[in-house]
């Protein structure tokens, strides 16, 4: 995996092994589609050996053939149909004729919206949202954990590039313990099928768009875990793929044709600077190596540029959410895509979904990089990009050095209050994803040397400060580890399968330790969900003094006040400099403890914060 490949050479090799193999009519995608959405056209790929041979018909009232495209690969066409408003859900069939043979036939079906309220709802800064890894949270389906038929079988917990069995169900068995601890909405990693032959548990290596995994489940179950989730009051986000794909997908083993992803005269991997994209002065070879080089041997870098790949990817994130009624989008390495087809996706999704949240992982280094991603053409950059929100690693950033880092002027706490005071760069920061850790990173506990006032004071601002705040899981629980290999931080949640000799998800299977963590995470997670200052409130900070850093959260309900003291030593302050936000409070309730707390002067332990809400 590690060679370089003549990419030309090889996927035209795979072509010529997946024709010998493949059935005449193999597939229609997308299956079936809707009446009544706000784009009329759906443009369907079909695949199977030599089906460009064949003449299309169809015949249905409402339902317009507008064009049948055959490209360099005979076994695929592109079908243009346009469906007309007011056409009746129902069936048709679509044939492939050729003369002196049998005439393929699939049936077509178009059926109605669901135009429920609750569904494509939006994850917003009412919301918590706890990121899980699927295959290393809970194995709930154990008759699902290997298939004979997949490149990548058995399931192998002492490995952590191996399939480990965690599943959807596992996920709707501990929904519970979810709701319990205060989230509100549930991310999971790409639960797409990762037909790969080594490590693609993760999920970011997508071999079937319209397929969930049958190691998490099937469609039918991810469509059920959506609908519980509402039941209960949470919100799924959906991770999506745009930039690159599995090898061992169909359309990359048979590509319709070579420009369906980047090519190279040998293997070439992006240089992932995203500087590149926004550099005035770039060269345009690093322009080209950061969009267009590959994300690694075994994801092929799609080409957003070809239409036919624009319709692909579109059209499947659409049909994903008519289908299932996903709430959000979480949108995997969103600087390497092609901006202007970002832009136009951002526009056309919306378009049939608006109250849809949309955000983008960046993982960038400045806020102004962060911005220059972000909607409304704040940073000068000459279009509008219509992404709402990305995930603000600057600001995960400026949290460890608050809680690491040595007083500066630009250093310890005060690159917290700079980063905060860099809001101006967003048309509405509020729609950024704040965290502390994920997937690709080591853990948050580990990142502050397990010292526990520090893990709180880090919680304690993820609950309280703007945007959508995101949780990995068993952060709550005082997972931990660095992230060398990414493995390390992609353990298995304890007690997630039968044989576990601890459970976790119970207080008794926790340590005292661990039970004192997760009860502050449940305080300050449901505080959160039921105070409306701290979701939708307006945020002012003040300078640090005395590496004091102090903020508020406020609505015309309650006022509530954050304290950090970034010293390792216990201080007092005065207050007095807040009163034009306390407004004439005299006491404040501590949030955690519940116990009454007098404003006039605050004394706050070392590397610690107080969560206070203002008593009028």
């Amino acid at each position: 995996m590690k060679k370089n490949l003549l990419f030309t050479a090889c996927c035209l090799v795979a072509a010529l092994s997946v024709s010998a193999q493949i059935p005449a009519l193999e597939r229609v995608e997308p299956m079936f589609w809707w009446v009544g959405m706000h784009n009329p056209d759906v443009q369907l790929i079909v695949h199977g050996k030599d089906i460009s041979d064949r003449k299309v018909e169809l015949n249905y009232a409402g339902v317009k053939l507008v064009a049948v495209h055959k490209v360099e690969n005979p076994n695929y066409l592109f079908i243009d149909l346009r469906i007309f408003s007011g056409t009746v859900p129902g069936t048709f069939p679509i044939k492939f004729v050729k003369a002196g043979e049998k005439t393929l036939v699939y049936d077509y079906a178009l059926k109605k919206r669901d135009q429920s309220p609750g569904r494509a709802q939006g994850v917003t800064d009412k919301d918590l949202i706890y990121l899980i890894m699927p295959d290393r949270f809970s194995n709930g389906d154990t008759t699902n954990d290997s298939f004979a038929n997949m490149r990548e079988t058995g399931i192998h917990r002492d490995s952590m590039f191996s399939r480990h069995g965690g599943d959807i169900q596992g996920v709707m068995n501990h929904l519970d313990y979810l709701k319990d601890l205060g989230v509100t909405a549930v991310w999971l990693t790409p639960a797409i099928e990762n037909d790969e032959p080594h490590a693609s548990y993760h999920g970011y290596a997508v071999t079937d768009h319209y397929k969930i995994d049958p190691r998490y489940g099937t469609n039918e179950l991810y469509k059920k875990f959506v609908e519980k989730c509402h039941a209960m009051g949470m919100k799924v986000v959906m991770d999506l793929v745009h930039n690159h794909a599995g090898t061992e997908g169909y359309t990359i083993s048979d590509m319709p044709m070579k420009s369906w992803v980047h090519q190279w005269p040998k293997y070439t991997k992006s240089n992932f600077r995203d500087a590149a994209d926004m550099d005035p002065h770039a060269s345009p070879m690093d322009v080209k190596i950061m969009q267009d080089g590959w994300f690694d041997h075994r994801m092929a870098d799609m080409n957003e540029n070809n239409l036919y790949v624009q319709n692909f990817l579109t059209q499947n994130h659409i049909w994903w959410v008519e289908y299932s009624g996903v709430d959000g989008f979480r949108l995997d390495t969103y600087p390497y895509n092609d901006p202007a087809y970002m832009a136009k996706w951002a526009v056309d999704v919306r378009a049939e979904f608006p109250r849809l949240s949309i955000f983008g992982e960046t993982l960038v280094w400045s806020a102004a990089n962060q911005a220059f991603f972000t909607e409304g053409n704040t940073v000068n950059r000459g279009m509008d990009t219509h992404l709402p929100g990305v995930t603000d690693g600057v600001w995960k950033e400026a949290v460890y050095e608050a809680l690491n880092g040595h007083q500066g002027w630009t250093d310890g706490v005060n690159r917290l209050y700079s980063v905060m005071a860099q809001d101006f760069l967003y048309k509405d920061p509020t729609k950024n994803t704040i965290f502390l850790d994920n997937h690709d990173m080591s853990r948050f506990l580990s990142v502050v040397g397990e010292d526990m006032n520090k893990y709180r004071s880090g919680m304690a601002m993820l609950m309280t400060m703007r945007g959508v705040p995101q949780m990995y899981y068993g952060d709550e629980i005082l997972m931990k580890n660095y992230s060398n290999p990414d493995g390390l931080v992609r353990e298995d949640f304890p007690g997630g399968w039968a044989a576990d000799k601890v459970n976790k998800f119970t207080a008794a299977g926790r340590t005292d330790k661990e039970n004192e963590a997760f009860d502050y995470v449940r305080k300050l997670a449901n505080y959160r969900k039921n105070t409306s200052a701290l979701q939708t409130g307006k945020l002012m900070q003040y300078i640090p003094e005395k590496e004091i850093y102090v903020y508020f959260r406020y609505d015309d309900e309650k006022t509530v006040m954050v304290v950090y003291n970034s010293r390792d030593k216990e201080q007092t302050t005065a207050t007095d400099r807040y009163l034009e936000r306390i407004q004439g409070a005299k006491k404040a309730k501590n949030v955690i403890t519940g116990e009454t707390v007098d404003l006039s002067s605050l004394t706050i332990p070392g590397k610690s914060t107080l969560v206070l809400e203002l008593v009028k």
